[in-house]
C-alpha cells in the first residue's frame, strides 16, 4: 500500500511541475500564425450562358410509347402473313351469359351427364351449380364451350395480343373430384 501511495504522490509532483507558462507561449505562437497566414481562394469561373434550343421532334412518335410498339408488331404480323388473325373478333353485341362474369379459375367442373342425348357439364361457381352445354360462354375472355367430355370441358377463348389483334387459344376445365 505504501508503494502505491508514494507512486501517486510522485505523479502529482510531476504534474504540478507543468505550469501555465508553456501554454502562454503556445497561445502567442498560434495568434502569430493566424495573423500571418492569408487564405488563398481561387475565384470561381463565371457560369456559361444557357442558350435554350427549340424542340423539333414533337410531331414524331416517342420511341418508347405503346403506339411505336403497336406499329412494329403490326408490321411484323403483316409480314408473317397472319391474315386469319384479323378475322377473329368477339361478338360484342350479343347478350352476356351469367358465367361470363367469373374468371375461369373460380369455376370447377364437378360432373357431367347426358340430357336429351347431349352432354351437359355441371360447373360450380360461388357454391352454385350451373348446367353448361356446347355453345355456352364461360369466363371473362369470351370463352365458348366447344366440347364436353366426362372429365373436362374444352373452351375456345379470344384474347388480344400486344398488338391489339384478337387471337384464339384453348382452355380446359378439368373434373374436380372432392377429396375426403
Amino acid at each position: 500500500m505504501t508503494k502505491k501511495l508514494w507512486l501517486v504522490i510522485a505523479m502529482a509532483g510531476v504534474l504540478s511541475a507543468c505550469d501555465g507558462s508553456d501554454q502562454e507561449e503556445i497561445q502567442k505562437w498560434m495568434a502569430e500564425q493566424r495573423a500571418n497566414t492569408k487564405p488563398q481562394v481561387t475565384p470561381i469561373p463565371e457560369p456559361k450562358k444557357f442558350a435554350p434550343q427549340a424542340y423539333t421532334q414533337e410531331a414524331s412518335v416517342e420511341p418508347f410509347s405503346n403506339q411505336k410498339l403497336t406499329q412494329a408488331l403490326r408490321r411484323d404480323s403483316q409480314q408473317s402473313g397472319t391474315a386469319s388473325a384479323a378475322l377473329l373478333a368477339p361478338e360484342l353485341a350479343r347478350r352476356k351469359e351469367p358465367l361470363e362474369s367469373y374468371p375461369l379459375d373460380s369455376m370447377a367442373m364437378v360432373g357431367s351427364l347426358q340430357k336429351q342425348g347431349q352432354p351437359v357439364a355441371l360447373i360450380r361457381v360461388d357454391k352454385l351449380l350451373y348446367q353448361v352445354k356446347s355453345g355456352n360462354y364461360l369466363g371473362q375472355n369470351y370463352g365458348r364451350v366447344t366440347k364436353i367430355g366426362e372429365t373436362e370441358v374444352v373452351l375456345r377463348e379470344l384474347v388480344q395480343d400486344a398488338a391489339g389483334e384478337w387471337i384464339e387459344r384453348t382452355a380446359t376445365l378439368q373434373l374436380q373430384e372432392k377429396s375426403k
